[in-house]
C-alpha cells in the first residue's frame, strides 16, 4: 500500500533544529540562580580577588603613581564595567598595556592630570561604543587572538617566575630572560618552598576526584599562605596603603599644549579599547557561554574610565590574565566580577590585615601557572594544519619581545598580506600538445590582478612562436593590469603567426573588457556547472557566449552530429579529461569492479551518476523502456536484460541491485493508455508491464500520487519481484550476498525515495531510512 505523499518539488522547504539556549533561560528559580552563584561565581570572585590585588598594585608602583590608583581601577574595572559588560566572564581593572604609557603621562604632567585625560579617553571610548565600531574586533584573525593569548601568557611566566624564585622580575621579557639563569642558581629562601608549595597544589589539586568543585588557585594560596604563616617564615608579602582614604587623588585638568593633551588622550582610549576588546574576543574563545557583545563592551569600557578618573585612579582595561583565572576558576556570570570589585574595596577597608599576610610568591605561582596553560599545543597544531601558523608565531614573537599592541599589529598586518596573497593567488599551467592535438593550453584558475601579471606574463613566454593556444580562463575576477596583460600577449602572439581561443567557463571577464564592458565586482558562483547542466543552459545557441561560438567544429555532414554534442565532447576533453584522466586510467589497467547494479528507466531526465553521486566505475548501469526486469521463465526473447542481470551477479559480485522508477515515465502513461501503435517493438516490450498494471489495480490507495506514478512505485515492486524469479539472484539473496533495493525518483523536486518491497511505501532518502 502506498501512503506517502505525491512528491513535489521542496524548494520552500527548510529544516529546523532547536538548540539549547547558551543563557539561563528567564524564568530560572531564583533558587537555582542563588545556587550558581554560591558554587560557582562566589569562589571565582575571590580567586580573582587574589589575581586583582597584587597585579593592581604592581601596575600603580611601575607607573609612577599612588597605590591605591590602581586598588580604585580594580574595584572600578569590576563593579561598573563588570555592570554594564558586553563580555560577563571578562575582568576589568589597571590596563596592563598601558604602563608605558600612564609612566610617561604621570612624568609629565603628574598624576592627577593623568586621572583628568582618563575622563576624557573614557568619554571618547563612550562614543566610540555609541558609533558600533567594537564589533569590527570580531574580523581578527583567530591566530593573532591565539597568540596574543600565548605571548602573555609567557611574558607572566617568566616575570612572575622569578618572584617565585626569591627575586624581583625586570621590566622586560629580555631582560627576565637574561638574569633567569642566575636566579635559577642563586639561593632559594622560603619564597621559592612556599611559591612550589602553591604550583604543587595548583597541578595536583584538579587531578583528585570529587574536589574540583573548588577552585585550585584558591586551595592553592591558601594552602601557601599556611605554609608560611605555621613555619613563620619570613618572605614578602601583599602590602597595602596604611590610611586607604586618605590616598584618592582628584582629578585636575593637565597643562600643556591642546595637540599634546589631545594626543595623549587618543593613545589611552586606543590601547585601553583595544586591549579591552582583544581580551574580550580572547575570553570568548576560554569558554561556551555567552559571546561577547563588542560595542556593549566599548561603552562599559568608557563609562568605566570616567568613573575610574574621576576618584583618582588608573586607566582601566579588560585585562587577559585576570579574566582567563576568572573563567578558570568556573565563573558562571558577571557575578563574579562584580563581586570580585566588591571584595577588593572590602578586603582593602575591613581586611587588610588578612590579605597582607598572603606571600608574594604564592600569588606569583599562580599566576606563573595561568601563563604556561594558556600556551595550547592543540592551538598550534590546529593552526599548522590551516597554515595559520606564521601568524600565531609573529603575534606571540612580538607580544613578547616587543609589546601587546606591536605584537598585534604585526599579527594583523602578517595575517592581511597572507589573506591578500591567497585571494590574489591565481594557479596558471602551460600545457604542451596532447598526442593527436596540436593546440598548447594554457589554464588559470583563481582571481587574476596585478600582484599575479609578472608570473602570468612568464608563463606566457613559455609558449612558442606561430603555436595555435587554447587560453582557458577560470578566472572570478580579472583587473584592467590582468586583461592589458592577456590582451597584449594575444595580439602579439597573433601577429608572430599563433592563433589564440579564449575561453571562458565562470563569467566572460576578458570578452566584457575586451568589448569595454568591464565588470567591477567578483563573479558570485555562477549557473550551474557545465557537467551538471543541460546544454541548452551553457552552450547559450543562441550565439552570445563567445567562448562557445569560438570553438571550431568539424562539419562533416557524414558524422550526423548534433553541434550541442560536439561542443559537449569538446567540453569534456577540455576540461573534464584531465582532472579525470588518473581515475580513468586506474579502471583501465585494473578493470571495473561495481558495487551495484542499477536498473533505471531510459528517460533523458534520470541521470544515475548524478543523483547517486557516482563517477565511473561505481555503477553498473541498465537501462531501458520502463526499467523493466523481465521474468527469468519468459524465455530468450528479453535475453539481454538477463544477460545483464546474471552478468553482475555472477561475474562482477555486486553487492545489490537497485530498480529505480520515476515520475512523469512515458513508459507507464502508455500502459495505462494503451496509446501504442500495434504490432510495433514498443507494444511488444511493453507487455511487461501487465503484471504491475495487475498489482496497481489490486490495491485501492488514498494518495495523493498521480495515477501513473502510482503505477510506476508498484512497477518497482514488480520488477524487485521478478528479479528473484533469476536462480543466481535468488540463491545470492537467501546466502545474504546480494541486497534489492527499490528507488523513486521524483523529477520535479528533485528527490528520490526509497520503495518498501512488502508494501510499496515511498521514505524520503532524507528521512535518514536505510535499507
Amino acid at each position: 500500500m502506498i501512503s506517502a505523499p505525491r512528491p513535489r518539488h521542496r524548494s520552500s522547504e527548510h529544516t529546523t533544529s532547536s538548540r539549547p539556549p547558551v543563557h539561563s533561560p528567564p524564568g530560572q528559580s531564583g533558587k537555582t540562580r542563588l545556587v550558581s552563584l554560591l558554587r560557582h561565581d562566589l569562589p571565582a570572585s575571590l580567586v580573582v580577588l587574589l589575581t586583582a590585588v597584587p597585579l593592581s598594585l604592581g601596575i600603580a608602583a611601575a607607573s609612577g603613581a599612588p597605590l591605591m590608583a590602581g586598588l580604585i581601577a580594580a574595584v572600578v574595572g569590576g563593579v561598573v564595567a563588570g555592570s554594564l559588560s558586553g563580555s560577563p566572564l571578562q575582568i576589568s581593572g589597571a590596563a596592563t598595556g598601558l604602563t608605558v604609557i600612564v609612566a610617561g603621562l604621570v612624568h609629565q604632567y603628574g598624576f592627577a592630570a593623568t586621572a583628568g585625560i582618563t575622563i576624557a579617553a573614557g568619554l571618547l571610548q563612550l562614543l566610540l561604543g555609541l558609533s558600533k565600531v567594537g564589533r569590527a574586533a570580531l574580523s581578527l584573525s583567530p591566530a593573532v587572538v591565539h597568540g596574543l593569548l600565548a605571548g602573555i601568557g609567557v611574558v607572566i611566566a617568566i616575570s612572575q617566575l622569578h618572584v617565585v624564585l626569591g627575586g624581583q622580575p625586570q621590566t622586560s621579557v629580555l631582560a627576565n630572560l637574561r638574569d633567569l639563569p642566575a636566579q635559577i642558581g642563586a639561593h632559594h629562601d622560603a619564597a621559592f618552598a612556599v611559591g612550589l608549595v602553591a604550583i604543587a597544589v595548583l597541578l595536583l589539586w584538579p587531578r583528585l576526584p570529587k574536589v574540583r568543585l573548588v577552585p585550585a588557585a584558591l586551595v592553592a594560596v591558601t594552602a601557601a599562605t599556611a605554609v608560611a604563616w605555621l613555619f613563620d617564615l619570613q618572605l614578602p608579602r601583599v602590602n597595602l596603603p596604611d590610611a586607604p582614604l586618605a590616598a584618592f587623588t582628584l582629578p585636575a585638568l593637565p597643562a600643556g599644549s591642546a595637540s599634546g593633551i589631545v594626543l595623549s588622550v587618543l593613545l589611552v582610549a586606543a590601547v585601553a579599547s583595544v586591549e579591552s576588546l582583544l581580551s574580550a574576543v580572547a575570553v570568548d574563545r576560554l569558554h561556551t557561554g555567552p559571546r561577547a557583545d563588542l560595542d556593549r563592551e566599548l561603552v562599559a569600557q568608557g563609562v568605566a574610565n570616567m568613573a575610574s578618573g574621576a576618584l583618582g585612579g588608573l586607566p582601566i582595561a579588560g585585562g587577559i590574565v585576570r579574566s582567563s583565572t576568572n573563567v578558570a576558576a568556573g565563573a558562571r556570570s558577571r557575578a563574579s566580577t562584580i563581586l570580585h570589585g566588591l571584595w577588593v574595596a572590602a578586603f582593602v577597608l575591613v581586611l587588610a590585615g588578612l590579605l597582607e599576610r598572603i606571600p608574594l610568591a604564592a600569588l606569583a605561582a599562580v599566576l606563573v601557572v595561568s601563563g604556561v596553560q594558556l600556551v595550547r599545543l592543540t592551538h598550534m597544531r590546529e593552526l599548522w594544519r590551516h597554515r595559520e601558523f606564521p601568524i600565531y608565531a609573529i603575534t606571540f614573537a612580538g607580544v613578547v619581545f616587543l609589546d601587546l599592541v606591536q605584537g598585534v599589529t604585526l599579527g594583523i598586518l602578517l595575517a592581511l598580506a597572507l589573506a591578500l596573497y591567497r585571494l590574489t593567488h591565481a594557479t596558471i599551467r602551460v600545457s604542451e600538445p596532447a598526442e593527436g592535438d596540436s593546440r598548447w593550453s594554457v589554464t588559470v584558475r583563481g582571481s587574476l590582478v596585478f600582484l599575479g601579471v609578472a608570473r602570468l606574463t612568464s608563463e606566457l613566454r613559455r609558449v612558442p612562436e606561430r603555436a595555435e593556444v587554447l587560453l582557458n580562463l577560470h578566472v572570478d575576477y580579472l583587473d584592467h593590469a590582468a586583461y592589458e596583460a592577456i590582451h597584449g600577449w594575444c595580439r602579439t602572439h597573433e601577429r608572430l603567426g599563433g592563433t589564440v581561443t579564449v575561453n571562458e567557463d565562470r563569467d566572460t571577464w576578458y570578452h566584457r573588457a575586451r568589448d569595454s564592458r568591464p565588470e567591477q565586482r567578483r563573479s558570485l558562483p555562477g549557473p550551474l556547472l557545465r557537467w551538471f547542466a543541460p546544454w541548452s543552459v551553457w552552450q547559450h545557441r543562441d550565439g552570445e557566449d563567445p567562448a562557445v561560438s569560438a570553438i571550431p567544429l568539424p562539419r562533416d555532414e557524414s558524422m550526423a552530429l548534433d553541434d550541442s554534442l560536439l561542443l559537449g565532447m569538446h567540453e569534456f576533453e577540455r576540461s573534464c579529461a584531465p582532472l579525470a584522466r588518473p581515475f580513468f586510467a586506474e579502471l583501465a589497467a585494473n578493470g571495473q569492479s561495481p558495487r551495484q547494479l542499477f536498473v533505471t528507466c531510459a528517460d533523458s531526465r534520470v541521470v544515475p551518476n548524478l543523483i547517486t553521486t557516482s563517477g565511473p566505475g561505481d555503477l553498473f548501469t541498465l537501462r531501458n523502456i520502463g526499467n523493466l526486469v523481465p521474468r527469468h521463465d519468459e524465455g530468450p526473447a528479453d535475453a539481454s536484460v538477463g544477460a545483464a542481470v546474471e552478468y553482475a551477479v555472477d561475474v562482477l559480485k555486486v553487492a545489490s541491485i537497485v530498480v529505480c522508477g520515476h515520475s512523469d515515465c512515458g513508459a507507464m502513461k502508455a500502459g495505462l493508455s494503451g496509446g501504442v501503435r500495434s504490432g510495433s517493438r514498443l507494444a511488444e516490450w511493453l507487455r511487461h508491464i501487465q503484471p504491475s498494471l495487475i498489482r496497481f489495480h489490486a490495491v485501492d490507495e488514498d494518495t495523493d500520487l498521480a495515477v501513473h506514478d502510482r503505477l510506476s512505485v508498484a512497477n518497482v515492486v514488480q520488477q524487485l519481484d521478478n528479479l528473484l524469479t533469476f536462480p543466481l539472484v535468488r540463491e545470492a539473496v537467501q546466502d545474504g550476498r546480494l541486497n534489492l533495493v527499490g528507488m523513486f525518483f521524483d523529477i520535479a523536486g528533485p528527490r528520490m525515495y526509497l520503495v518498501d518491497q512488502q508494501s510499496g511505501r515511498l521514505t524520503p532518502i532524507t528521512s535518514g531510512a536505510t535499507t
